[in-house]
């Protein structure tokens, strides 16, 4: 699985790297190197302009969803932090991700994501987890294959209310290789940037065609290295957090 993350561009770079043309400057998020389930992350995706009719043309925009999906049909939000990641095997097939998969897909930007390891720890014979940051060799960053859902609040009594509609992500999973596969069999999957405009078009329906699309971060070079533990409470942040404890 993919349950932490580090993603601190800004998002004036965003918009560089990935051809924005909807942002609003006043949506800010502050740079995290312990992106945790439920944070507020940067997402692409594409839909009509805020404001317009549906009629209107899709463009490409960069706003903050919360990572955890919640389905349209999910009766609390509280679902959504179990639904952090999807299996890219059954995607398109199960009743909480297929429709997002069909027609509202987007990009997670990601410096790298963390990682833990099952060891023995050599002075006291007990079994411990390590973390790793992993991360492209070249540190480009990377677009992590994400779904987004829309949710309405049934607390909120008007449609028109901006509170009552939450949008959330989840992001799709792979089994890992290369560096990755030597800590946890699993791996999110990413896309490079001659399919952004493939993946994101919510016309573009068809499943195989679409995972098709997806490959490992950074095409597989990727990079390991152990982490400290700080990483493990999602109350401590900072770039601290990816310093190598390698002996």
């Amino acid at each position: 699985m993919c349950g932490r993350y580090v993603s601190t561009r800004s998002a004036e770079d965003l918009v560089q790297l990935f051809q924005v043309t909807d942002w609003r400057a006043e949506e800010t998020l502050a740079p995290n190197w312990n992106v945790a389930p439920t944070s507020d992350v940067w997402a692409v995706l594409e839909r009509t302009a805020r404001g317009h009719d549906h009629a209107a043309p899709e463009g490409r925009q960069l706003r903050p969803l919360r990572w955890g999906l919640v389905p349209s049909w999910a009766k609390d939000v509280k679902v959504g932090a179990r639904m952090i990641n999807a299996r890219v095997e059954t995607v398109h097939e199960k009743p909480a991700y297929r429709r997002a998969f069909a027609k509202r897909r987007c990009l997670l930007p990601a410096d790298g994501f963390y990682e833990w390891q099952q060891l023995k720890d050599q002075d006291t014979g007990k079994a411990r987890k390590q973390p790793y940051f992993i991360h492209p060799e070249n540190d480009q960053v990377m677009a992590l294959a994400g779904l987004y859902e829309y949710w309405r609040d049934p607390a909120v009594k008007q449609d028109d209310d901006p509170s009552a509609w939450l949008m959330t992500c989840t992001i799709i999973t792979t089994e890992a290789t290369d560096a990755a596969g030597h800590v946890h069999p699993r791996m999110p999957l990413a896309l490079t940037p001659e399919h952004y405009d493939a993946w994101l078009d919510p016309h573009h329906q068809n499943p195989d065609e679409l995972r098709a699309l997806l490959t490992q971060p950074a095409d597989g070079h990727l990079d390991a290295r152990p982490v400290s533990t700080a990483v493990n409470n999602v109350r401590n942040n900072g770039p601290q957090l990816l310093e190598d404890t390698a002996p």
